[in-house]
């Protein structure tokens, strides 16, 4: 069954189009990576996708929420983002900015330190995120996902700001997050790792040409 379905949706900035008529259905328990070029429309796909961009015309569903109406807020609630930049408090620590989003959207608090631990920042569970590195912050926000437990995963370049060893701490936690039935989206304009099993999207000028 799609968890999510596109139908001629065109995104616009302004007269410029992001998207150009995209048709999509996104199956469970799938990754899939969105590949092609820097300003093919990846990252406005996504956006999509995670309620953070409306459709200037066209149809969507993302988790049964309607992308055209109010129902967004729904898909933003429920959908997991990652982008380049973590929508964190630079002046609060990891725990505490896990902490205090797990109980604003009341998740169980119970998950935030094995996750920190789970994702390599347990030795700076008190560090305020202002002093945390780029590779840092990207971590805090795979442990965000694993306290949140999304059915749809959204991740813009993840692999972007990671050492090695976090490439492949993100590619494990990809594997894991679709063989326990969540669905994966990833963009990257480079080679794929052969570690994740994907399905391919590419895309050209604000079109799908391909899904296999």
């Amino acid at each position: 069954m799609a968890i999510a379905s596109l139908r001629d949706i065109v995104v616009t900035a302004g007269t410029f189009p992001l998207l150009a008529g995209v048709n999509l259905e996104l199956e469970g328990a799938t990754s899939y990576v969105v590949t092609g070029p820097n300003g093919v429309g990846k990252t406005s796909l996504l956006r999509l996708l995670a309620g953070l961009e409306a459709p200037t015309r066209g149809s969507g569903h993302v988790l049964n929420f309607d992308l055209a109406t109010t129902q967004r807020r729904q898909v933003r609630r429920n959908v997991g983002w990652l982008g380049h930049e973590g929508s964190f408090y630079d002046d609060l620590s990891a725990t505490d900015n896990l902490l205090f989003a797990a109980r604003a959207l009341r998740l169980d608090v119970a998950l935030v330190a094995p996750a920190l631990e789970r994702v390599g920042l347990g030795g700076r569970l008190r560090t305020p995120v202002k002093l945390l590195s780029a590779g840092q912050r990207r971590r805090l926000g795979l442990a965000w996902l694993l306290v949140r437990r999304p059915q749809l995963w959204l991740l813009d370049e993840p692999y972007a700001s990671l050492d090695d060893a976090g490439r492949d701490l993100m590619s494990d936690l990809i594997n894991h997050a679709t063989a326990s039935g969540a669905t994966v989206v990833l963009s990257s304009h480079d080679p794929v790792r052969r570690d994740v099993v994907a399905s391919h999207i590419e895309m050209r000028g604000g079109r799908i040409e391909r899904v296999g």
